[in-house]
């Protein structure tokens, strides 16, 4: 059966930035009729990013009452307890940070064991050699695109060095023939998609406030879904 992450240029629009957060379900079903098939959840801790948007056991309520696949982004100063939580509600890729966990590769085991789809998430500054012994073993890295935590900063726009960093990333997954894939989040705008999504260059967009309106989620997220389909077909 094929899975929508064996697509190219997904859409993952991020719950904290697109949805009303006081009616989530009816945020996330606009999104579906829509055509949007999967979804981004940020889980914050409020200390490794400075804020906290959303709890646990409101994503454990969204859970039942969608099959849109999760795309998990963790950004803890801790990951176990809330890594363990995610799969137990049945998250299909969670991604953690790899700067603050002390145990990175036992990490990628344990969500394996547990047939979750695994990875690692880097801030805008972290290097790329950090994942030089753990990237044959995830399934996905997430690129932050902007700083976690302070995307409703309106000065806080896209680092300089990204599209570079993006490039060298995939440069390292294609030398060594891996099927990862390759997550940006952080001001995802259309220039991105076109950019690296036809080629391959990156997988999945994290989709905003910069692509999706609010005020209209199901016919904007249509209309992107519609642009998608056309940047792909005229590739």
């Amino acid at each position: 059966m094929n899975s929508v992450f064996d697509e190219k240029c997904i859409l993952s629009p991020s719950l904290i930035s697109v949805c009303d957060l006081c009616n989530l379900e009816s945020s996330v079903k606009a999104l579906e009729r829509g055509g949007i098939r999967m979804l981004h959840v940020d889980i914050l801790d409020g200390h490794f990013s400075p804020s906290m948007p959303l709890g646990l056991d409101t994503v454990k309520a969204l859970r039942k009452k969608t099959e849109i696949p999760f795309d998990c982004h963790v950004m803890a100063s801790s990951n176990d307890f809330f890594v363990g939580e995610l799969v137990d509600l049945g998250a299909e890729q969670i991604l953690f940070h790899l700067e603050p966990e002390p145990h990175v590769d036992r990490m990628i085991n344990y969500l394996h064991e547990h047939n979750v789809r695994a990875g690692v998430a880097l801030k805008p500054g972290t290097d790329l050699s950090t994942l030089n012994y753990v990237l044959d073993k995830c399934d996905a890295i997430l690129l932050m695109m902007i700083n976690p935590g302070f995307a409703q900063c309106k000065n806080e726009g896209q680092a300089s060095y990204m599209d570079r960093k993006v490039r060298e990333l995939h440069e390292m997954i294609e030398r060594r023939g891996l099927p990862t894939k390759v997550v940006l989040d952080g001001r995802i705008s259309k220039k991105n998609m076109e950019d690296y999504g036809p080629q391959g260059i990156a997988d999945i967009f994290v989709a905003g406030s910069t692509c999706i309106d609010k005020k209209d989620l199901e016919n904007s997220a249509a209309d992107l879904v519609q642009w998608r389909e056309e940047l792909l077909k005229n590739s």
